[in-house]
């Protein structure tokens, strides 16, 4: 029974800390905005306004899912409650596993609620495009890319996220020189916007046989997906656009056309590609909105007027300096030079375990220790 005693004040240290996040998320206004939305969204003359109507639509179900999100942390905390006193009526301890795993899950899901409130910014809502470039080193920079490449795949299919291939060039012998993912979710870009910058392995590499310790450095790209709704001007002569035939892994429907796509922002330099979707215009469509996005980035980023003030050394900005460094050998450690988050088990990591160093970020971002 004693047992059962703990369990039931560490559920009631953690109501307290529900009801705050409720109060943070503003869950009553938030039911009030869906109710309002939509009664907009049932008048018969909505549909007239299809940019605004597309807005109010995105709108009402980015709250639905914070609402959902907040109600099913209510449901859990309630079920614990109710195992937990089905345990004490029929004094049966053999129901404490489930209970503490139900315990631990909440305080986890919690944390997490309470980070997303945290993201705030105008385009933390996005799905995220991630790009990933190899550094010097030839094929063990390649499959470093690679390697980084799966972790935030897995990343993503953690967390129930569409992950999809937008572009993607193979390595001469192993890994990737260069590859594109859109990872779709609420809140991506919010999460993901901590990962952008310079990333280094240092481990024995598989390709020396000699076994001597290698250093490799690969970078990561990371803007928000911009739809439709915001505008960005982009001057037919301010960019190039090439055709060439795709290349690595797409299927059968690969390297039979000149589908894939890259686009050139001339008066910047910056360059996207596309060769996943099956047509050329889909390609280029696609294209155009990694451009969108990646301007609109670097302007928030550089706190520019308008889009015409990005000049050409921008296209650097991205390389930035290293904020990572993954650890194989003579021990094993991956550690966050921005927030010191350290942690020792290199493969979780690398297997898509990254909300430690991204939760790292978020606090010390809302602390004011981090250069936003």
């Amino acid at each position: 029974m004693l047992q059962i005693e703990e369990q039931k004040q560490a559920l009631r240290a953690v109501e307290p800390d529900l009801k705050d996040l409720g109060s943070a998320l503003g869950i009553e206004n938030v039911k009030k905005e869906i109710a309002e939305l939509e009664a907009q969204a049932a008048d018969p003359n909505f549909w007239n306004d299809m940019e605004n109507s597309q807005k109010v639509l995105k709108k009402t179900g980015a709250l639905k899912a914070t609402l959902s999100a907040y109600q099913q942390l209510v449901s859990l905390f309630e079920d614990t409650q109710t195992m937990l006193e089905m345990a004490e009526e029929d004094n049966d301890e053999s129901m404490l596993p489930e209970i503490e795993n139900m315990l631990k899950e909440l305080n986890t899901k919690i944390e997490e609620q309470r980070l997303a409130t945290l993201l705030s910014g105008e385009y933390d809502s996005k799905n995220a495009i991630l790009t990933f470039h190899a550094g010097a080193g030839g094929t063990e920079a390649q499959d470093w890319v690679e390697m980084l490449y799966r972790m935030y795949c897995r990343w993503g299919e953690r967390h129930e996220f569409k992950v999809s291939v937008l572009d993607y060039l193979e390595g001469e012998e192993a890994g990737i020189k260069s590859a594109s993912i859109m990872i779709e979710g609420f809140n991506a870009y919010g999460y993901l916007k901590s990962e952008a910058g310079v990333h280094r392995l240092v481990r024995v590499s598989p390709f020396d046989a000699s076994g001597r310790r290698h250093t490799s450095f690969a970078s990561v790209e990371v803007m928000p997906e911009i739809d439709d709704t915001i505008e960005v001007e982009i001057r037919p002569e301010d960019i190039q656009v090439d055709t060439y035939r795709s290349s690595g892994a797409g299927g059968q429907k690969v390297n039979k056309t000149d589908s894939a796509v890259r686009i050139t922002h001339l008066p910047t330099g910056i360059v996207v590609s596309c060769q996943v979707e099956r047509s050329q215009y889909q390609n280029k469509d696609v294209a155009m909105r990694m451009l969108k996005s990646k301007l609109i980035q670097i302007k928030e980023r550089e706190h520019l007027e308008k889009i015409e003030d990005i000049r050409g050394d921008q296209k650097e900005i991205a390389w930035g300096a290293q904020i990572r460094s993954y650890v194989f050998m003579p021990y094993t450690l991956v550690k966050d030079h921005r927030t010191g988050y350290e942690m020792g088990n290199v493969n979780a990591v690398m297997d898509g375990d990254l909300d430690g160093f991204i939760n790292a970020y978020l606090k010390a971002l809302a602390h004011g220790e981090l250069g936003k």
